[in-house]
């Protein structure tokens, strides 16, 4: 039963993202938004609901190891899976855009996440915690940091087109209500499928014996993020790559500053079991992102780029179990 329910996740999953792919598409068609803008918005907070359920939820019980560590699970998975996976089928264009502001914009929300986990080393405090106050400072930062890119990419697209006027007013395409249900779709596919995948998927592994701890670390982290991934490679797959970088770089941002904060402003959190070691490789994902822009002269992930990712976090899991 539990094998059926694992292919019937991932039947959901697949049907979501190709269904949230394409009404995002058409959501940016017909506004006229760039394609990077809807994949750092709708489409990566959508896709980061089930970080948001699980960790806010466990913030709520008292859970504060696990709402912190699937964050951070999250965004490494994102990173080095998504991005890994992503390259291999196709190298990852970066623009400036990327490079100047918003792989930066992950690497510093990153450098904030050590920061506020480090209060016995600042001599801030005797356990190492995320505040309320520093869970209000994180979604004050996400709606600041939404609303600079959003307006940055606006001029850009407006410069970059030369019938500037009709720039921002809608065009013709899919009706606006199949745009909508194709999103809300798409998102309902994702969630209840990566849901569904996530736990047959740990039936599956308690029933072969597989550890606890190894299922936390894997198929937690792995399976919340599996609507990021299906997302990210669809569109990568149908031509665009630049909603599934935004994807990745959007869901990282709302992990750490909008479902943490959020988090903690419910309830502060402890790190737990979670070590500085987890939140370094955290950091270490944004910079080699940002490194890869610089490799032979050319702005991408490349093919060799996600092949390390890969390894990277093969090593880094190899680690965590050891």
């Amino acid at each position: 039963m539990d094998i059926l329910l694992l292919i019937l996740g991932l039947a959901l999953i697949l049907g979501g993202a190709n269904f949230l792919t394409d009404g995002s598409a058409a959501l940016a068609q017909r506004f006229r938004v760039p394609e990077f803008i809807v994949g750092l918005t709708i489409v990566a907070v959508g896709t980061s609901t089930p970080e948001l359920v699980v960790s806010v939820l466990s913030a709520a019980a008292g859970n504060s190891d696990v709402a912190i560590g699937n964050v951070v699970g999250s965004n490494i998975f994102n990173v080095f899976v998504i991005l890994g996976i992503c390259a291999l089928i196709a190298p990852l264009p970066l623009t400036g855009g990327n490079i100047r502001r918003d792989i930066p914009f992950v690497t510093a929300a990153s450098v904030l996440l050590l920061l506020f986990t480090s209060d016995r080393l600042l001599g801030l405090g005797q356990a190492d915690a995320i505040g309320r106050i520093d869970g209000i400072i994180m979604l004050l930062l996400y709606i600041a940091l939404i609303r600079y890119t959003i307006r940055a990419e606006g001029r850009t697209a407006v410069q970059a087109t030369p019938e500037t006027a009709a720039a921002g007013k809608p065009q013709r395409g899919k009706a606006m209500w199949l745009i909508v249900v194709m999103i809300v779709g798409g998102l309902a596919g994702l969630v209840f499928g990566g849901e569904l995948f996530l736990r047959s998927a740990t039936a599956i592994a308690r029933a072969l014996g597989v550890s606890e701890s190894v299922i936390a670390i894997t198929l937690v982290a792995g399976g919340t993020s599996l609507p990021e991934l299906a997302s990210s490679v669809v569109s990568l797959i149908k031509g665009k790559a630049d909603m599934a970088l935004g994807n990745v770089i959007g869901s990282n941002i709302a992990n750490i500053l909008l479902i943490l904060g959020l988090s903690a402003t419910i309830n502060p959190l402890t790190l737990g079991g979670i070590t500085r070691i987890d939140l370094l490789v955290v950091l270490l994902s944004s910079v080699l992102l940002f490194v890869s822009a610089f490799t032979f002269r050319r702005k991408a992930v490349d093919r060799w780029e996600g092949f390390l990712f890969l390894v990277i976090y093969a090593l880094y899991i190899g680690y965590l179990i050891r």
